[in-house]
């Protein structure tokens, strides 16, 4: 799961550096790096979470 969130949010940023999504605080291309904060966080919930269970 972790593997295929990382290529998603990979496609995400890529797409942020073409052209910003102009979503509230997405809205210019230096914010990409916001999309990696956001992309440790899932993932490292997705961590937590598969070895809680």
């Amino acid at each position: 799961m972790s593997k295929a969130l990382s290529l998603v949010i990979i496609a995400i940023m890529a797409i942020q550096l073409i052209k910003p999504l102009g979503l509230p605080g997405l809205r210019q291309r230096r914010d990409f790096w916001k999309l990696a904060v956001l992309a440790l966080g899932a993932i490292g919930l997705t961590v937590l979470l598969s070895h809680a269970v």
